[in-house]
This record gives structure tokens, C-alpha cells and sequence, in this order.
């Protein structure tokens, strides 16, 4: 793969040198690794936001390279099938991301071995969600919380312990190991098969794979930093690993939950092995190459940056609308002040508050409200959409958008004015909707329905596709139909604490 002056990660640098640890790793362990995989294999766009480059899908493209050697299983927690766990990323709930992670697996040609549900407690929810996948004709085990755990390391490596849970039948030497999101239970699912081997005479080993924080890059690295503000809630630090500094004298990084969780994983796996120590230290059972990757480094550097100015409106957001703690805004707003970083650093949220302002002086907005949007254009261009009682900023701001790369006169309408009456009649009179402007989702089916007849409307739809990955801010939290027609759209989306509307209840 070229890289360009905007790219500052080589993605075939990487697949070389990821492929070769993997398969150094498996050698050492008798031909069986179970290789728990941390983050996401699919649409990794956090990475791809913080390396410039790097292929959201570039993990399965080297799981298609090793195709032949792998087994997969999918993790996922009974209790987050029962809470109705969101991934935030695309709105769906856990257990729907585990259907579309076999769907997305099975597109790339390799099959889902089985699915564990994990410290499984008789939830009616995930009894349900079992009897959905056999139905399909899925394998999935019960494993079921572990007597003992994380204290008596007799029990939990015992019959009574990993023993109670079935045995997940493999046959290729590389066991990947995955789950929708943190907490899936992928390390006890790797321990307990682990145990069973051992109990099998079959001497298997252990390795984690996860991109973030980058283990040979150093602990104030802004890539890393990006990683504690994505994982904020978690209280995720990253800290020099002590343990492979006193074993090998070499300063490495891992995050404290990993650090803090090492001694015990490793007393585990001795009681499995018999006695014999797989690893020194944290660092050790990893298996991450993404620093061999990295081609550019002040990219690197600022794109991360960027993200953890993102990841501060998408925190304060999640506060207002009661999804997180306080404290967990504070952990954020102290990452933003370490780096002397500021929202406004952010090139689209002053132009986009200035369309509010705007909008506000020309008395043009919606029921007393008045809300502004920018988008960066890759050609760096940036443009401005505000709310009116027919359009709501962010389709005020799609149509703006479309208009500057399709090369159309700004006044120019693009949507007819019969077919906004008619959906507004819709919105108002049938449904009796309170808010009768059009948000992003309607915006789309009309500007597609408007293309058939209109020559300029068409050019405009044709350039939706060049705003994927482009930088949106808006000066308020997007409606639900606001916010799925960005989603479509694949912007990188922020927005201010701020409410459009004084409904508490929107749809």
C-alpha cells in the first residue's frame, strides 16, 4: 500500500509482522494457542481514527491470511444480554452485535466455531438468545460464573472450578477467541479450555492480542493517551509495566487492569501447567505489532489528539443524558488539560456554533431553538448547515455539503417543495408528530426520491459518499433519526451537552 502525505500507518508493514508473531507464538506451545483477541476485529474505527490508515478490517484480513490454522469462538456475557448492553458505535445491543458478528465473520468466509455464553446465571434473556442461535444451527456452551474466582486458585483450578464448564471442541492449532465489547469473558474462556487440554495431556498456551495501548511506545504517547479517553468509563490508565522492566530491563507500557490482573493469570496458569511459567510479565502474553505499522508519527500524533477531543464531547454528551457518572466526565476533562487540549481545538465546533448564532440573529430557527452544524470536506473546506422550521441544522448542513462538491449554486433547492409539504403533512396531520421538520433520515429518502426528477439533486446524492469519515460537529444532541442517518453516513460525529428541544421525551 502507498502512503500518501495524510496516511501514518502501513497496513501491509503490519499484516507482516503481526502474521509472524502469531505463528512464532503457536510453534511455542506444541501447536495450540488460544489467542484471546481485546478490541474489536471488525470496523475498528477507533483505531483507524488515531492511525491514519489503518484499515478498520485489517485484523480480519489477517485472520483470512491464517484461515486454515484457526478455530473461533464468541464470547458474550449473560448479564449483558439481560441489561441490554448498547455498542456505541452502531446503536445495537450486545447480543444483535454477536448475530452480526457470525453474519460479518461468515462475509469474510470464515465460520464461528462456537459461541460461549458466559457466567451464565439462568437469565431468561440469554436462555432465549441460546435457543435463537441452536435453532440456526450455532454450537453454543454455558459457562457459568467460577467458584473461587479471584481468590482461591486451588478451587477455580479444580473440577469444581474451570472443570464444571464443558469443554469447547476445537481442531485447528490457532484458537481465536472474541466478544462484542469488554467484560465478554474471553480470558475465562481461554483459561478453562486451557485447563481441559492440560487435563487432556495436550500442553496448549495462552497470548492476548490487543492493538491498544501500544506496548513499545511510551506511556505519554498520544496514541495511548487516546486510548485512556476511549476508555474513560473503565478508568483504563496506562502504566510502565514493572514486571517485564524487573524481568528483562526493558520499559514497556500495559494498562492497569491487565497489570493489576498478571500475578493472579499467572498463579492460574502454573496450577494449570503444573507448575511451569508461560510468561514474566503482562507484556509478555502479548502478541501486538502495530508500532511496526506506524510510518509517520506527528500523523500519528495528531489524529490522536484529535480523538481524545472527540471522545471529551462524546463523554460530556453520555453525562447529560445520564449514561455516565460524573467522575467519569472529570477522568476525561483531566486527560484535555494534561495535553493542553481545548474543545474549540476541534475545526469544526466554532463554525458550527456560529451557524447557531447565525441562525439565532436571522430568526431562523425551530420553535424558539436554534442550532448550528460544520462538516470539514476532505479538501478541508469547511461548511455550515443551521435549523429552520423545514430542516433540521444537520440536513440543512448534508444538503449544504453535497451542493459545494457537486459544484451547485448555494441558493440552489434541491428538494422539492410538494414533496416537503407532503411529508410534513404526514409528519403533522396523519401522525400527529410534534416536530414536523425534516431530520437527516427523511432528508436522504427525499433528496433520493428528488434525484429521479432533478438533474442537481442527483449530482448531490451522488457526493454523499465522498463525507464518509469527515469531521461533523453540531451544537446539540441529534434526534434519534438525526443521529441513525449520520450513522449511515460514517462521519466522525460530536456535538455539544446541549438539547434541541425542551421535550424531554424525542422520536
Amino acid at each position: 500500500m502507498g502512503v500518501t502525505n495524510h496516511t501514518g500507518f502501513d497496513n501491509d508493514k503490519y499484516l507482516k509482522e503481526q502474521t509472524s508473531s502469531i505463528l512464532e507464538r503457536v510453534n511455542r506451545f506444541n501447536h495450540k494457542l488460544y489467542l484471546e483477541f481485546g478490541g474489536k476485529i471488525l470496523y475498528d474505527y477507533h483505531a483507524a481514527r488515531v492511525l491514519p490508515g489503518f484499515d478498520p478490517n485489517v485484523k480480519m484480513r489477517l485472520l483470512q491470511i491464517l484461515k486454515d490454522k484457526i478455530d473461533v469462538i464468541l464470547c458474550i456475557h449473560a448479564g449483558a444480554i439481560e441489561r441490554k448492553k448498547v455498542r456505541a458505535d452502531f446503536g445495537i445491543t450486545y447480543d444483535v452485535d454477536a448475530l452480526k458478528t457470525i453474519d460479518d465473520f461468515r462475509d469474510w468466509g470464515i465460520d464461528i466455531k462456537a459461541v460461549v455464553i458466559t457466567r451464565f446465571q439462568n437469565q431468561s434473556p440469554a436462555k432465549a438468545f441460546k435457543n435463537k442461535l441452536e435453532l440456526r444451527g450455532i454450537k453454543v456452551y454455558l459457562h457459568y460464573p467460577t467458584k473461587g474466582y479471584p481468590t482461591d486458585v486451588d478451587l477455580i483450578v479444580s473440577d469444581h472450578g474451570y472443570g464444571t464448564n464443558e469443554y469447547i471442541r476445537t481442531t485447528n492449532p490457532i484458537v481465536i477467541v472474541t466478544g462484542p465489547g469488554p467484560g465478554s469473558g474471553k480470558l475465562a474462556t481461554c483459561l478453562c479450555n486451557l485447563y481441559h487440554e492440560y487435563r487432556k495431556g495436550v500442553k496448549a498456551g495462552y497470548a492476548k492480542f490487543e492493538t491498544f495501548p501500544i506496548w513499545d511506545l511510551p506511556v505519554d504517547h498520544m496514541v495511548n493517551l487516546a486510548y485512556e479517553a476511549a476508555t474513560v468509563d473503565l478508568n483504563d490508565r496506562v502504566l510502565i509495566d514493572e514486571d517485564h522492566l524487573k524481568a528483562y530491563n526493558v520499559k514497556t507500557v500495559n494498562y492497569n487492569r491487565d497489570i493489576e490482573a498478571f500475578h493472579l493469570v499467572k498463579r492460574i496458569i502454573e496450577k494449570i501447567t503444573g507448575g511451569e511459567s508461560m510468561y514474566q510479565s503482562p507484556t509478555d502474553m502479548g502478541v501486538n505489532r502495530a508500532s511496526a505499522g506506524i510510518v509517520n508519527d506527528s500523523i500519528i500524533t495528531e489524529a490522536s489528539y484529535q480523538e481524545i477531543i472527540r471522545r471529551y464531547f462524546r463523554c460530556a454528551v453520555e453525562y447529560a443524558l445520564g449514561l455516565v457518572e460524573k467522575e467519569t466526565l472529570n477522568r476525561i476533562t483531566v486527560i484535555m488539560n494534561n495535553i493542553g487540549a481545548k474543545a474549540e481545538d476541534r475545526m469544526v465546533v466554532l463554525p458550527a456554533r456560529e451557524a447557531a448564532k447565525d441562525a439565532e440573529r436571522c430568526g431562523k430557527g425551530n420553535a424558539g431553538f436554534y442550532c448550528g452544524a460544520a462538516i470539514e470536506l476532505p479538501d478541508g473546506e469547511i461548511i455550515t448547515g443551521k435549523n429552520s422550521p423545514l430542516l433540521h441544522a444537520s440536513s440543512s448542513l448534508i444538503l449544504n455539503a453535497t451542493k459545494h462538491l457537486a459544484g451547485l449554486p448555494d441558493k440552489m433547492y434541491l428538494l422539492p417543495e410538494n414533496i416537503i409539504d407532503s411529508v410534513t403533512h404526514l409528519k403533522k396531520d396523519i401522525l400527529n408528530g410534534k416536530m414536523v421538520s425534516l431530520d437527516v433520515d427523511e432528508t436522504l429518502i427525499v433528496l433520493g426520491i428528488s434525484a429521479l426528477s432533478n438533474p442537481a439533486a442527483k449530482m448531490a446524492l451522488e457526493n454523499l459518499k465522498l463525507l464518509r469519515n469527515c469531521e461533523v460537529h453540531l451544537t446539540h444532541i441529534p434526534t434519534p433519526g438525526d443521529e441513525a442517518g449520520w450513522r449511515k453516513l460514517s462521519v466522525n460525529l460530536t456535538c455539544d451537552p446541549e438539547y434541541s428541544s425542551k421535550s424531554l421525551f424525542i422520536s
